[in-house]
């Protein structure tokens, strides 16, 4: 398994508009899941910030920044399913740096 695989800290998450998967936290409206998602410069449809990739015109989904746990690359196409959501409790964890 590459590092291309690996649940990363939101802090390193690229700010360049590529799409990227991103734990989105459990909340009262329901349990962790994972989303693709991107980060948007202002425009005349919302502010800078984390949007989903499946955001449109008129719909746009923005992610406020503690809503959003951990991220990781796309994984390659003849991956079968979605990595499950990140679930440890220590984020520090996260690249390695709890080792």
């Amino acid at each position: 398994m590459d590092d291309t695989d690996q649940w990363r800290n939101m802090a390193s998450a690229p700010r360049d508009g590529s799409r990227i998967l991103v734990t989105v936290r459990s909340s009262e409206q329901g349990p962790a899941e994972v989303d693709m998602a991107y980060w948007s410069r202002a425009d005349q449809f919302g502010p800078e910030g984390w949007r989903a990739s499946d955001s449109s015109p008129g719909r746009i989904v923005e992610y406020a920044e503690p809503e959003l746990r951990c991220w990781m690359a796309l994984p390659s196409a003849g991956r079968a399913s979605l990595p499950s959501p990140w679930e440890g409790d220590d984020v520090s964890l996260l690249d390695g740096s709890g080792i």
